[in-house]
């Protein structure tokens, strides 16, 4: 997401990197154009995936199969689960669990991590594969792989996506538009975060001129809920803390669910995603934090900016990475541990500035 650089009460990362050059897209478009009529395409996304990685990971497969690449296969780590909102779209018979993955494939395409760490399991097929792209938009990106299209301007990694397919001569069909439509609209919040430029309307526009309807997908993305995660937000969201006080006097509110709170509810661990959203309106706070417990002592944070603080500076101390305006990490201890590790984090970036 973009931000202004400097304002009062910024976490400043060091000077920003620009986006592909000319040179970083005619490899990608090389690395698929030189692949054999035989070859073995391994398509990965980050752990946990969210609309954007799927999203484009699906509809970059789905391009691939219009120019008859036979061998095709797309992953994540992890549990071979979808979110129960993305389980309707195309592309999603290219899916096969980690463990089945190609070990060895010709080339791998990388969708939405930041890091290695974000590949879990997976993270080996960098070294066995013959080519190894990355697609992605997070400014904190480690450059892993051979061939970057890295574009922290872009609103989502559908974005990079596109253009892509575009030079690869891949015309925009209905599916393959559902698929980035989603991307788009998740990473964007149904185009109310501020990386919603005049291009990412048109790139919608575009999408939507091939027949797709936005109404049926926002309902069934963001508008369709098991009645026990409306419950469980209800108990999650009322042990929510504010503290004024924290980074530096901009303010964070936080809460955590846990993995007895899901079994209470017979919930997925996947409809805490969009639990942040629930918090991050809170007027009191810039920072807004949502910890989601996924073993004995580790948690998996989401953290979101109103724009006084950088979280993605907070996330990449400790240990993961993101945007400006939404990042994440892992955590250890307990909740209050991990949210210690932050406060310090937010006041003493911020302090030392």
């Amino acid at each position: 997401m973009s931000g202004t650089p400097g304002a009062a009460g910024d976490l400043l990362t060091g000077p920003a990197r620009t986006g592909p050059d000319e040179s970083d897209w005619a490899a990608a478009v090389a690395a698929v154009r030189r692949l054999p009529a035989d070859a073995r395409v391994l398509l990965i996304c980050h752990v946990n995936p969210d609309g954007d990685a799927l999203g484009s990971m699906l509809g970059f497969g789905l391009g691939l199969r219009r120019l008859g690449v036979r061998h095709l296969q797309a992953t994540f780590p992890g549990p071979p689960e979808v979110p129960e909102p993305f389980r309707w779209l195309p592309g999603l018979d290219l899916l096969v669990p980690s463990t089945k993955a190609y070990p060895d494939p010709d080339l791998v395409v990388c969708f939405d991590a930041a890091s290695e760490s974000r590949l879990g399991e997976l993270v080996d097929r960098l070294d066995t594969a013959g080519d190894a792209l990355v697609l992605d938009h997070h400014a904190s990106n480690t450059r892993f792989g051979r061939v970057h299209l890295v574009d922290p301007a872009a609103a989502a990694t559908s974005v990079v996506v596109d253009e892509l397919l575009t030079r690869l001569d891949v015309p925009l069909d209905a599916e393959i538009a559902q698929c980035l439509y989603v991307a788009l609209t998740t990473d964007t919040g149904s185009f109310r975060f501020e990386a919603t430029t005049p291009a990412v309307h048109q790139f919608a526009a575009r999408l939507l001129a091939t027949g797709i309807r936005p109404g049926d997908i926002s309902r069934q993305v963001f508008d369709t809920r098991p009645f026990g995660a409306v419950r469980l937000f209800g108990e999650v969201l009322g042990r929510a803390r504010l503290e004024p006080a924290a980074a530096a006097g901009n303010g964070l509110v936080w809460t955590y669910a846990t993995q007895d709170d899901l079994a209470r509810h017979d919930q997925r661990p996947y409809v805490l995603e969009a639990l942040i959203d629930s918090v991050r309106c809170t007027a009191e706070a810039d920072v807004a934090c949502v910890l989601k417990q996924v073993g004995p002592a580790e948690w998996a944070v989401s953290m979101r900016s109103k724009g006084a603080v950088d979280v993605s500076a907070v996330a990449v101390a400790l240990g993961g990475g993101g945007h400006r305006f939404a990042a994440g990490f892992t955590g250890a201890g307990s909740a209050e541990d991990v949210v210690r590790s932050i406060r310090a984090e937010l006041d003493g970036a911020l302090i030392a500035r």
